[in-house]
């Protein structure tokens, strides 16, 4: 059996809420092995999580996606003994293939105080084991080739080299629920990828306008749902003319045609608030990013965002669009945001840019007196 150390980040800041932390940490870890079809045995000792497994190779891809989680180690246990720790320092730089041409350094943490050997000296002991055997180059500070991590714990020592990085955040559903816009472009799959990240459980929404746009989104949404352990991901994928068709006939009818995106907007995030109230939702996420398009101006958000009931809330807003692609190629859902895509039929030649909540409420209430 391999055993992996999991490592948390912000969660041991919590203070009296870190076991609740820690215990969903556990959950969701526990789902994604599950889910994924590997056997394992989790467990916390020490404000470190285990997670013993027939199955490593496996097992460390998924848990690089498992919110919480900063990074994976996999990690050998051997006794609180000077030579036992030599031996085993000597066997991985040996696996590693370490030689006079690479550069190496020991980092020893000694969580417990009572073993004999300061950190310092136990990096001097082993790290010149290593030296005198294969003849690398230390390294002190900044990348080296081989960094073997050793940790003293109360009843064993835990060496390793590989450190994987996790997503880190937080797990998922400690922060609630949210229901996310989510077209087939880049932009909403990797804002609601943040509202997970940050623990929220996400409530995607889809309006749909055909089957290009609709099969982008939903593939997306799985792509989002191999990080969304601990909480069941299920599109909700609602008509886009039902929703606006109405509005715009009436718009077009007062000559307005060119505030049809800030309606399309407002009137999307209205279906979101009503979602979200019946699902227990705390708040609705778009992806929109400052001055983008048309519809993102700062004065347009403010018209589109007066009087919704919900918080609303955007992940992207400081992001320019080369950030945002190098996220989505990172969480994987750039490839199928940027398949062929079918343009928006109800896009006016002339969108309005700087809305006017004056002009709005102007336009509301004649909307409202034609009904």
């Amino acid at each position: 059996m391999a055993l992996l150390m999991v490592r948390y980040g912000e969660i041991a800041l919590k203070g009296k809420n870190l076991r609740m932390f820690t215990r969903q940490l556990r959950r969701n870890i526990r789902a994604a092995l599950r889910k994924n079809g590997i056997a394992g045995e989790v467990r916390e000792e020490d404000r470190r999580i285990y997670v013993e497994t027939d199955q490593p190779e496996a097992a460390l891809p998924v848990l690089q996606r498992v919110f919480g989680i900063v990074s994976i180690s996999q990690v050998a246990e051997v006794p609180r003994d000077l030579e036992a720790m030599k031996a085993e320092a000597l066997r991985m730089a040996a696996q590693f293939g370490l030689g006079p041409q690479h550069t190496f350094r020991t980092e020893a943490r000694r969580a417990d105080k009572s073993f004999p050997l300061t950190s310092p000296e136990i990096n001097y002991q082993v790290g010149g084991a290593v030296k005198e055997a294969f003849g690398p180059t230390v390294r002190l500070k900044g990348p080296a080739d081989f960094i073997l991590g050793i940790e003293v714990r109360r009843d064993r020592v835990l060496m390793f080299s590989d450190i994987l990085a996790g997503p880190g955040g937080l797990p998922i559903p400690v922060s609630g629920r949210v229901v996310a816009l989510m077209s087939g472009g880049i932009d909403s799959p990797v804002a609601a990828w943040m509202m997970m990240k940050r623990g929220c459980g996400v409530i995607p929404l889809h309006f749909t306008q055909g089957t290009v746009e609709t099969e982008k989104a939903l593939e997306n949404c799985e792509v989002l749902a191999q990080y969304s352990y601990g909480w069941e991901m299920r599109p909700i994928v609602l008509s886009h003319a039902e929703v606006l068709e109405p509005t715009l006939r009436k718009l077009y009818q007062l000559g307005a045609g060119r505030w049809t995106c800030v309606f399309c907007k407002r009137l999307m995030l209205q279906e979101a608030v009503r979602i979200a109230k019946e699902l227990d939702a705390q708040a609705v996420v778009m992806g929109d990013s400052l001055g983008q398009v048309a519809s993102q101006t700062l004065d347009n958000i403010e018209v589109i965002s007066w009087g919704i009931e919900k918080p609303i809330l955007r992940p992207l807003i400081g992001m320019d669009k080369t950030e945002v692609t190098a996220l989505a190629r990172r969480i994987g859902t750039f490839d199928v945001s940027t398949r062929a895509s079918a343009p928006c039929r109800y896009l006016p030649a002339e969108p309005i840019t700087r809305a006017s909540l004056g002009k709005f409420r102007e336009l509301l209430a004649q909307l409202e007196a034609m009904e």
